[in-house]
């Protein structure tokens, strides 16, 4: 069988379920994973992704684990909505299954542009997504700043499940950097204290980024420590109020994601972090600008007028 990566939907490209017959038309390509490739595509006048997999093994495993989490979303839009396959004019069939399309920035370029005052808010949210895959029975595996999707308003979605594995089981895909086992920190059982390292990992990338990769430059394999990553935690005015948490993620030391979370709302509401607010746009700033210009040059004319200093009207 053809792998995913030799596979190439051109835009325009309509694709036909060979089972449920359901049309998708290729948008464009939205990204491309370990185990395939995702497309935003059209259906029905409205957009969706879809993943297509080279591999139907690690194609069902992801499926499991969004089928899972569907069971519990009951009164929520179902993250997935159809799987199929799809037979390629050359007679080659490539598994795929069609997803809810999450607009939003990856995380780090959302906090670029709102500001680091959502850190806390999005934090927050990811760490109940996570509690929500845990207590369906899986780890998310493959947690890094690329594989979160960040909405209006803070709201998050975790993408690409090809790292989820049944907790109790051998982690299926990581990256290094956010591997506890690449940190001397613990095995790669697949269990949520493995996703709250990485989750710790994570923030400490989003703010001390150039730090975190000299880490990896510097230290021999066999050097690395959490206490490493400890040190990085109190270096950045947004991670500072979190330190503590930090600390205790990259120990190890909370029970559940559940756990952490509800210890993460306790210092977001504690009175020492900054609350999020959105920023206002460049066309908002101008347009609130000459609003003010305008109410003031109509003020100035009313005094004149009362002044006697310009006449009320022709003669």
């Amino acid at each position: 069988m053809k792998t995913s990566s030799e596979l190439r939907l051109a835009p325009g490209t309509v694709i036909t379920g060979k089972w449920n017959r359901g049309r998708y038309r290729v948008e464009r390509l939205l990204g491309e994973g370990a185990n395939g490739k995702v497309y935003l595509v059209e259906h029905s006048r409205r957009l969706y992704a879809m993943k297509v997999g080279g591999d139907a093994v690690d194609l069902q495993s992801e499926i499991n684990v969004l089928r899972s989490l569907a069971s519990r979303r009951r009164r929520t839009e179902p993250f997935l909505l159809a799987v199929d396959d799809y037979v390629h004019r050359d007679g080659k069939e490539y598994p795929f299954y069609i997803m809810r399309y999450v607009r939003g920035s990856v995380l780090h370029e959302y906090l670029q542009r709102e500001g680091a005052d959502w850190f806390p808010l999005v934090g927050y949210n990811l760490l109940g997504k996570l509690a929500e895959l845990h207590e369906a029975g899986f780890v998310f595996g493959d947690l890094k700043r690329e594989n979160v999707l960040v909405g209006s308003y803070g709201r998050v979605e975790l993408v690409d499940y090809g790292g989820a594995t049944a907790i109790g089981k051998s982690v299926r895909q990581f990256t290094e950097l956010y591997d506890r086992g690449y940190w001397n920190a613990g095995s790669r059982t697949a269990e949520g204290t493995y996703d709250l390292f990485s989750f710790a990992v994570l923030c400490l990338h989003l703010f001390e980024g150039r730090r975190l990769l000299q880490l990896t430059k510097t230290l021999l394999p066999q050097n690395r420590s959490p206490a490493d990553l400890i040190r990085l935690t109190t270096g950045h005015p947004a991670l500072k109020p979190f330190a503590g948490w930090l600390a205790r993620a990259l120990g190890g030391e909370f029970a559940s994601a559940r756990e952490g979370a509800a210890a993460w709302q306790r210092i977001m509401y504690g009175g020492g972090v900054k609350p999020a607010r959105r920023r206002r746009s460049t066309a908002g700033w101008a347009a609130g600008l000459f609003a003010c210009t305008m109410i003031a040059l109509a003020a100035a004319i009313v005094w004149m007028i009362s002044e006697g200093m310009l006449p009320t009207g022709l003669s």
